[in-house]
């Protein structure tokens, strides 16, 4: 089982991962948690590189990247965690890109959707948790740590067009997207996540 957490910056996503990770590894279920960008060796040192505050990475040139990351990925580590039957918790997955590069960006969504096809062969996520809070409040968390990289950088309106792809997104595949607040503390965010993931599990004879 794949189960995605996305969001815009600081919603606490990376937060609700460890948290359901630790749950799930409590209860002695298989389960793995991993990132885009990166989550291998190759891919983490091209996000290293991509994600550098001072770098000039023109729209299409970080799509490729990202693609080039999430192929790795897929064969090295999501899709032998899916086959030995192990419950993969991704931080971003290919929503992000679709808000990212392509609403925010201004990427063909066309081109998006041909080159997720050929490098996820086929995975998709069973359930996405879009962690929601506004842009103010995201960015203000992320200030708060340490410096931000290139993207969290980026200007305000920026943001406010990956929020509004997110809300799109979530609209148009309701039934795989599941909102919840991020305004509520952490451990309180988690108890929903937690009851949400084991009534999927349920459902999926997990």
């Amino acid at each position: 089982m794949l189960i995605t957490f996305e969001g815009i910056e600081g919603c606490g996503k990376s937060t609700q991962v460890e948290i359901l990770y630790e749950y799930l590894l409590s209860k002695g279920y298989g389960v793995i948690r991993t990132r885009e960008p990166g989550g291998t060796m190759f891919g983490e040192v091209l996000r290293n590189a991509l994600l550098q505050g001072d770098m000039n990475v023109s729209p299409l040139p970080e799509l490729l990247v990202f693609m080039a990351m999430r192929a790795q990925h897929i064969e090295e580590v999501i899709m032998p965690a899916l086959q030995d039957r192990k419950i993969v918790l991704c931080d971003r997955f290919t929503d992000a890109t679709y808000a990212y590069q392509g609403y925010g960006r201004g990427i063909d969504l066309g081109i998006i959707e041909n080159l997720n096809r050929l490098v996820t062969k086929g995975v998709r996520p069973h359930c996405t948790i879009l962690l929601d809070v506004t842009v103010e409040v995201g960015l203000k968390r992320k200030a708060r740590h340490a410096t931000m990289d290139r993207i969290e950088k980026e200007a305000l309106s920026f943001h406010e067009k990956i929020k509004k792809a997110y809300e799109k997104l979530s609209q148009d595949d309701p039934g795989r997207f599941f909102i919840i607040d991020g305004n509520s503390s952490p451990e309180s965010i988690g108890d929903v996540i937690r009851e949400r993931v084991i009534t999927l599990m349920k459902d999926y004879g997990i």
